[in-house]
């Protein structure tokens, strides 16, 4: 993976003025998100149906806050590449390289999920959310 200042000398990344508005947003989103999520573990819980779901409602939660932390240090991403980028801010806030390559395949997978109908099991699921509510304690 590029690091994080490939992306601004490739412009996917600009510098802008923090926006903290934003930023309490994305970090009131991703509060949403898991509140509902705990709501569906809770009463359904989690299976190889639902998998799909958990894990992009996680990346949709771990991504968010990392745009958040972005726009708070006056960053933005946009564009092909954009979401790469995020995933490589995450080493500019402390997060060792096994932690960096779990979200980015988190990127890939959704993707996966997204655009050709990848399936993933219950196991996978779990692990994704076990990372997530780590992550989560970790920048809040």
């Amino acid at each position: 993976m590029k690091e994080f200042k490939e992306f601004i000398k490739e412009r996917v990344v600009r510098k802008q003025h923090p926006d903290r508005a934003r930023s309490k947003d994305l970090i009131e989103e991703a509060d949403r998100k898991l509140e509902n999520l705990k709501r569906i573990i809770t009463k359904i819980g989690i299976d190889d149906k639902n998998s799909n779901d958990i894990i992009e409602d996680c990346h949709d939660i771990i991504l968010g806050l990392v745009r958040a932390k972005m726009f708070i240090e006056g960053f933005s991403a946009s564009g092909k590449g954009a979401h790469e980028a995020e995933v490589s801010y995450l080493e500019k806030m402390k997060f060792n390289e096994e932690e960096i390559e779990f979200v980015n395949k988190l990127r890939y997978f959704r993707n996966g999920i997204l655009y050709y109908g990848k399936i993933f099991d219950k196991e996978y699921a779990t692990k994704v959310i076990n990372f997530m509510k780590k992550f989560k304690a970790r920048v809040k």
